[in-house]
């Protein structure tokens, strides 16, 4: 069976690691925070101390880290996945990450040789639970089959977007639809308590009318989540923020408008409730 390394214990990776261990696959982990790495060996995965030892016992490394500057600081140099990396071994990117780093990692992969896709995911920590992450792959079809029964752990959907780099631009697309119906979640929140309407009660019409989108329908359980603490929502307004920054740019290369885009990348940390809009 095919042995996984996996970078990234925090709120999505975590929960995918332990699905990866409970279908029974060799699991070695790497995160910079001992906790969390000291939990999945309790679940039976293997603990590397560096991406390059974890590297060096792997068939497929997954990676699932915030941005394009963690990607490249666990994947090069000399205690890096790539210097570590088996010939025809594979690394997965499942980060929100520029195509552009994606195809550069590939390039500097090539001198093993070692296989790169870039693979980010959709569904947040709720969707790792459950097992229903949608998956957007970008690179070579044999390779993505040699990942899929690993990436299945986790996935409700996998969808091959065409060659390396396209996961990436499919990503940054679904973030800037994401984040704008986060917008209109909350104009429609406060206008219901404005009104006098259980904002319960209308996510059930949203969700029945052409209004509906799954922001809407999670918005207080899955996004906005105003039982969380303060710290909590002002860290993942920063996430949603950072995700839209290579459709921002993109655009930006391109002569593209997005205005919607420009708009609800402001307006963020009050549609999340840590400030005012």
């Amino acid at each position: 069976m095919i042995k996984v390394g996996f970078i990234g214990l925090g709120r999505i990776g975590k929960p995918m690691a332990i699905n990866i261990l409970k279908a029974g696959f060799d699991l070695t982990v790497y995160d910079l925070r001992a906790e969390p790495m000291r939990e999945l060996v309790q679940h039976g995965a293997k603990a590397a101390y560096s991406p390059k030892a974890l590297a060096e016992g792997a068939d497929l490394v997954e990676i699932v880290v915030v941005d394009d500057t963690q990607v490249e600081e666990v994947s090069l140099g000399e205690r890096g996945l790539v210097a570590g990396a088996r010939a025809d071994s594979i690394i997965a990117i499942h980060s929100t990450v520029r195509p552009g780093t994606v195809k550069r990692l590939a390039e500097i992969g090539k001198q093993k040789p070692v296989q790169v896709i870039d693979a980010p995911i959709s569904g947040g920590e709720a969707g790792a639970r459950e097992k229903t992450l949608c998956y957007m792959v970008g690179g070579d079809t044999g390779v993505l089959e040699r990942c899929r029964e690993v990436f299945s752990t986790s996935a409700s959907e996998i969808f091959h977007m065409g060659a390396l780099g396209s996961g990436a631009v499919a990503k940054m697309i679904v973030q800037v639809a994401t984040c704008i119906h986060m917008m209109a979640a909350h104009e429609a929140e406060l206008l219901a308590e404005r009104s006098g309407l259980d904002f319960a009660v209308l996510q059930k019409v949203l969700h029945a009318s052409s209004g509906q989108s799954f922001v809407a329908d999670h918005w207080i359980d899955r996004f906005k989540l105003p039982q969380d603490p303060m710290d909590v929502r002002r860290r993942r307004t920063q996430v949603f923020q950072k995700s839209l920054g290579p459709a921002l740019e993109a655009a930006q290369e391109m002569g593209l408008s997005i205005p919607g885009a420009i708009v609800v990348e402001r307006l963020l940390p009050g549609i999340m409730g840590i400030e005012d809009c």
